[in-house]
């Protein structure tokens, strides 16, 4: 009946036609410009067609539709409010015309079903879908809402309240949950799926099911009663919104035109999430998330492009054991892959043992892991004094302690010790892997795989390549930590890398800011409006001081130029008082532990006291766009510098690493997401305002050429 590139319809036995996605130039279905123009004219020709007597929607692929195409899309949002909003409203028409066609209709969701895939499969009147497949609106985590009739169609079809649920969170759902709210009706195994939905279907044309009450429902007002209406959506509102913040504004976005729409049919519904859509795809919350989305799409290609030229790594190993080593022992094993962790100190041992045990408890009480299971990944971590089984494994990652001289010890020793080809990693936060590489004998064997802390939680691995390194090791370790569940970011060798490159400036910043008289607590406040998790004392603290201002020297010897130490600083108070943070229970805060055990932070008024030593003119105030500006200018400049001297590969990459290692917030994209979203040339204007407070408020020439070009880091 019809044949597209993404769309092909079938006349079956009986009248019925199988209208089926399948992408013929993709590896997944979509919604890209393409298919929404393929899907009308379809729509047309079945229109047309007085035999018909039924309509199944279907996947040629292992999918069923992933959702829309954000990069083409995505563009649409560089239009104005009304434009979008009218493009919204002529691609519902097309799902519109599917609803309407004047027979029953059902859905075989056979996998993925998200975004425009499930607001497809709404669109027909019954669903059924496979035991295996996936369905959700995850439009939320884009800072946008569903915009092909997501908000109008599910809640009428699942009640106000799963709905918002759904909408808001963003969450992926499996069949069980699915068909327990009736977004489904019903779930087979992915073999039985299709002779299932045309049994359904032809059950409807024998009149067994009532499509035309079904479709109506979808199409008439939400089937609420105005008190039960303020109940739900004033409750959800305000839950909602303490959830997710005042920077995710699309949450509650939701709700409030499920809200809007309530009383509305169909075709106003849908003006209103129209309207409601636009409005979000114009903010820059979703502009920064959008990017973000394709930042870590581009990651994963990256990492399975690496996957394909790395070496098999069937058995790992981990040197050092304690926290750090328990946490990677964990990661390991808990993704597959079986670990021996080595230490010279029973004690160390019973520590990572213990570490790794602790956070496979924490799974089985979440209800995530069974007992059985927890104890067997615990079995395939093995805990030795000796090198007796390193024979065999295929990487070893170094996590001992912080000391070149030790690690190139170790480092010399393990490589005697390994088979040929092993790749050898250090997880070192600071020091220089080609310095580290002067131990080996096979340099191009060895790299950097720094994890943050903690391991678990932590989902940035930097990948540190030195001089010598092949890029088989880099694609290995690229690898390894793809299967272990983190992202990975491929970073070459300098002093602090990548992530904490780029944190010493901001330090820096503060720092000065300190110095010249500002209260450490409203700083940690405005940062944390700002977005950041904690500002940067209450971060120093979690940190802990020793490190911070060991990390401090290391990075101040790497570029004296800008990162010197001049002046006696806030840290260095700290750290002479040895109140090193929460890991001894004071630092620029005091810590208790709550009734979880867990630490709880409290003002330290004798910090105040302390800092007087620094702060030369005493304290002084501040206004809230200053201290931003002193603190985000350094790290803006020191990511374009990483950019310029290949440190890091793409803009992309450079805002991921901070995002997902020192939670950059997410809404704002990235240090370069955010200089794009206030502009080039104020960003340089602001730094002429600092110049007089050193380099590090210095652009370069790159920021310079860029912003009198009037471009962008993400349009360059």
């Amino acid at each position: 009946m019809y044949q597209g590139q993404s769309i092909q319809v079938t006349k079956l036995d009986g009248g019925i036609a199988e209208l089926c996605f399948d992408n013929k130039t993709d590896s997944v279905n979509k919604f890209d410009l393409r298919t929404v123009t393929e899907l009308s004219e379809a729509a047309k020709v079945l229109a047309a067609d007085s035999s018909l007597t039924g309509l199944l929607v279907s996947s040629g692929k292992d999918v069923f539709i992933v959702g829309a195409d954000i990069t083409e899309f995505g563009k649409n949002f560089q239009q104005s409010e009304e434009e979008i909003a009218k493009w919204a409203l002529e691609a519902n028409q097309i799902f519109n015309a599917i609803e309407d066609l004047p027979v029953p209709s059902v859905a075989a969701i056979n996998g993925i079903a998200l975004g425009g895939g499930l607001e497809m499969a709404l669109a027909v009147d019954y669903r059924v879908m496979s035991d295996k497949a996936q369905i959700g609106l995850p439009e939320t985590k884009l800072g946008i809402i569903p915009g092909f009739g997501g908000t109008v169609r599910l809640p009428r079809l699942i009640g106000a309240d799963n709905a918002i649920e759904w909408i808001a969170g963003g969450e992926q759902q499996k069949a069980a949950a699915a068909l327990k709210v009736h977004a489904v009706d019903g779930v087979v195994a992915g073999d039985k799926l299709k002779a299932a939905a045309i049994k359904l279907l032809k059950a409807a044309q024998a009149g067994q099911f009532d499509w035309k009450a079904r479709r109506e429902q979808k199409k008439s007002k939400l089937n609420l009663d105005n008190l039960s209406g303020m109940m739900v959506f004033s409750t959800a509102k305000g839950f909602i919104a303490g959830k997710a913040g005042k920077n995710y504004p699309a949450p509650v976005a939701a709700v409030s035109a499920i809200e809007k729409a309530a009383s509305k049919g169909r075709d106003e519904a849908l003006k209103i999430e129209a309207a409601a859509f636009a409005k979000l795809a114009k903010t820059t919350v979703s502009d920064a998330l959008i990017a973000l989305f394709l930042n870590d799409q581009l990651l994963k290609k990256k990492a399975k492009a690496a996957g394909k030229i790395a070496r098999p790594v069937k058995h790992a190993a981990v040197l050092g054991a304690g926290i750090m080593g328990g946490g990677i022992a964990y990661q390991s094993a808990s993704r597959g892959t079986p670990i021996i962790m080595k230490d010279i100190a029973e004690k160390s041992l019973e520590l990572g043992m213990g570490e790794a045990n602790k956070l496979l408890s924490t799974q089985v009480d979440r209800k995530k892991l069974t007992p059985a299971k927890a104890g067997e990944i615990l079995g395939t971590i093995r805990p030795t004094l000796n090198y007796g089984d390193f024979g065999g494994v295929d990487i070893v990652v170094e996590a001992v302690v912080e000391n070149p001289k030790i690690k190139k010890s170790v480092l010399a020793e393990v490589e005697g010790i390994v088979k040929e080809g092993t790749i050898i990693a250090s997880n070192t936060s600071s020091i220089s892997i080609d310095e580290l590489a002067t131990a080996l004998k096979k340099p191009e064997n060895f790299l950097g795989m720094h994890f943050f802390n903690p391991v678990h939680k932590m989902p940035l691995v930097e990948v540190i390549y030195g001089e010598k390194t092949s890029k088989e090791a880099i694609a290995t370790v690229v690898a390894y930590a793809t299967a272990m569940g983190k992202s990975a970011v491929v970073v070459k060798n300098c002093p602090g890398f990548l992530v904490n490159r780029i944190l010493s400036p901001y330090f820096g910043g503060w720092a000065a800011l300190m110095r010249d008289g500002a209260d450490f607590q409203k700083i940690d406040k405005v940062m944390e409006t700002f977005g950041w998790p904690m500002g940067p004392a209450y971060l120093q603290d979690v940190v802990g001081i020793d490190t911070g201002h060991h990390v401090g020297d290391v990075l101040a010897e790497g570029y004296p130029d800008r990162m010197a130490k001049t002046f006696r600083t806030a840290m260095d108070v700290m750290y002479e008082a040895k109140r090193f943070g929460q890991k001894n229970g004071i630092g620029f805060y005091k810590y208790s532990t709550d009734p979880k055990g867990k630490p709880k932070k409290e003002v330290a008024a004798d910090s105040y006291e302390l800092l007087k030593a620094v702060q030369p003119e005493g304290q002084k105030d501040f206004s809230d766009e200053e201290i931003v500006d002193r603190l985000m200018l350094p790290m803006i400049i020191e990511t374009v510098r990483c950019l310029d001297e290949g440190i890091v590969e793409t803009v992309q990459e450079a805002d991921m690493g901070l995002i997902l290692g020192i939670g950059f917030p997410p809404f704002r994209g990235g240090a370069l997401k955010y200089a794009d979203t206030v502009g080039l040339a104020t960003i340089i204007e602001k730094c002429a305002k600092y110049a007089h407070l050193g380099k590090i408020y210095e652009p370069t020439e790159s920021m310079k050429k860029l912003a009198a070009e009037g471009k962008t880091y993400y349009t360059k």
